[in-house]
């Protein structure tokens, strides 16, 4: 069976369909594409989440993030940057789009030209995820751990409401910092600093 979690303001509304079995790789492809002005992630467990898109002030928000990363991703060289309309399929199944993230040269080179042309199936070394008025903390800290579980090294949740950032790492417990005027992505991602003054 196939269940939609269709995310409102404040709670998700379930869609299932008793007698869809769950997608395949290749028909949740087909369904992203005919619904291309959808934002849409897949669980490890199947169920499609479609979500409402970004209010402005987030999506404000989620510019000055990936023009100050963009910016560090150019002068540093050693990765590629993605923006957060890219999806990825995690080792575990998932299909997931954080707002900002990136990948290593090495690593993102070694998949084909039609795994890049897909939602590919490497897990970003590093992601940035920016809380929404919409979005529920303990689902965004789910989605955080999530990613560390399949392979990233440093993860931000960036909780605007609390004026909190949640930094995650493997092996380590989640750093909160508290207000903070900037963010430091040493020592994994050496000499970027995201500046919060617009991002609060």
């Amino acid at each position: 069976m196939t269940t939609l979690l269709i995310q409102t303001e404040s709670t998700p509304l379930t869609v299932n369909f008793p007698s869809l079995v769950q997608m395949t790789n290749e028909q949740f492809y087909e369904f992203c594409q005919a619904n291309g002005d959808l934002r849409i992630e897949r669980t490890a467990n199947g169920e499609v989440i479609i979500m409402p898109p970004a209010f402005s002030d987030t999506g404000n928000r989620n510019f000055n993030i990936a023009a100050q990363f963009g910016y560090w991703t150019e002068q540093d060289g050693t990765g590629i940057g993605f923006d957060s309309s890219t999806g990825f399929t995690l080792p575990n199944g998932a299909m997931r789009s954080p707002d900002a993230s990136w990948i290593e040269l090495e690593r993102w080179n070694a998949l084909t030209d039609s795994q890049k042309a897909s939602f590919a199936p490497i897990c970003p070394s590093f992601v940035i995820e920016l809380r929404s008025l919409s979005d529920r903390l303990i689902k965004l800290q789910d989605k955080m751990q999530e990613y560390i579980d399949n392979g990233t090294s440093l993860g931000w949740l960036i909780d605007r409401q609390n004026r909190k950032v949640y930094i995650y790492r493997p092996n380590r417990e989640v750093e909160i910092l508290e207000n903070p005027e900037a963010v430091s992505g040493n020592p994994e991602l050496p000499g970027f600093i995201l500046r919060m003054t617009k991002i609060w």
